[in-house]
């Protein structure tokens, strides 16, 4: 989602020239909403809050020029069905695409972090635990250059218990400003990303169950209904968010491992995977999805977030738990 490459850590922004939209008319905006990282989710996800909140001022900010100029551009850095129309019709109005992190970041209330979070090459829990050090390196930032309390948006996928330790890097500004973190996780589809967040089938938004917290969860929640249908707005606390993205991709992955699996029996038997797919697909208690059999996931995402969860079970200690899940990878490994 951050598609910034890895030597751009640092967070200095004073390269940069781009206007904050200062020539906008600003007292149409009811509330202000900065996202730092400019990659497939944070870009068309602030796309679409522009585009049907437009008393909502939007800023999409990420430390590498040249992708912000894409932004900027009609050669938008990624393509999904709808986006270049949707960033078109709003950029400009009330979606923005800045260097400029640091001013953004003063100027809005509610702060969506949407950063790379891949699996470690290094260290404890290599090549299972997700790297959090593009995520730390923002929260720490926020803390150093926030002028008053604001709302941090998990957008990244990340595993349970991180916004507590997120909260504490946060709140050791020497400065006593307060901030209030929520789980809001995506579940896009590539090639129906924009299908999926004009009419998602839910909206996950997780808080802490304080008053300040829910607080902060009822003002997020206001800027999805503004066209999402309040049924369709989820609130848990900030644990079973995190934890729920994890297990939704776990659950999805399970399905393709099982079919494949079995596409393996229907070889050695002479029956034909498609066939036996679709007849238990009939099955409304099973349903026809992620039922293709294929090589692999088809995509990194899968993988990364099992073998993520793999890694939390094992923390807690939750042997079988962890070798179950282990079990859905090694079987497409096979």
């Amino acid at each position: 989602a951050y598609l910034t490459p890895p030597r751009a850590l640092s967070f200095n922004t004073q390269h940069t020239s781009q206007k904050m939209g200062s020539t906008v008319d600003e007292t149409k905006f009811n509330v202000k909403i900065c996202c730092i990282g400019a990659g497939y989710v944070g870009g068309p996800t602030m796309a679409t809050i522009a585009k049907y909140a437009p008393d909502v001022k939007v800023h999409v900010v990420d430390i590498n020029p040249k992708q912000i100029a894409r932004w900027n551009s009609d050669n938008l850095p990624i393509y999904e069905p709808g986006l270049d129309e949707c960033v078109k019709a709003v950029r400009g109005k009330n979606l923005f695409f800045s260097t400029k992190i640091d001013e953004a970041i003063r100027e809005c209330e509610i702060i969506f972090v949407s950063v790379n979070t891949p699996t470690k090459t290094y260290g404890v829990g290599a090549g299972r635990a997700a790297d959090l050090k593009n995520w730390e390196l923002a929260a720490r930032n926020i803390a150093k250059v926030a002028n008053g309390p604001k709302i941090i948006v998990e957008k990244s996928t990340l595993p349970v218990r991180t916004a507590h330790s997120m909260r504490k890097v946060l709140m050791a500004n020497d400065r006593k400003i307060s901030f209030e973190v929520l789980s809001n996780p995506e579940f896009l589809a590539e090639g129906t990303a924009m299908k999926d967040l004009a009419k998602p089938d839910r909206v996950l938004i997780g808080g802490m169950t304080t008053e300040e917290g829910q607080k902060a969860v009822r003002k997020l929640c206001a800027v999805y209904e503004r066209w999402v249908p309040k049924a369709n707005v989820i609130t848990t606390n900030l644990w079973s968010s995190e934890l729920s993205k994890l297990v939704a991709n776990a659950f999805l992955a399970q399905r393709i491992s099982s079919i494949n699996s079995i596409s393996e029996l229907c070889e050695a038997t002479g029956a034909d995977v498609q066939e036996v797919a679709h007849a238990i697909g009939k099955d409304t208690r099973i349903g026809k999805r992620f039922l293709n059999s294929s090589v692999g996931f088809g995509g990194s995402c899968f993988q990364k977030d099992i073998l993520n969860l793999v890694y939390l079970c094992e923390s807690f200690g939750l042997k079988e738990v962890a070798e179950y899940w282990d079990q859905v990878v090694k079987i497409n490994d096979h």
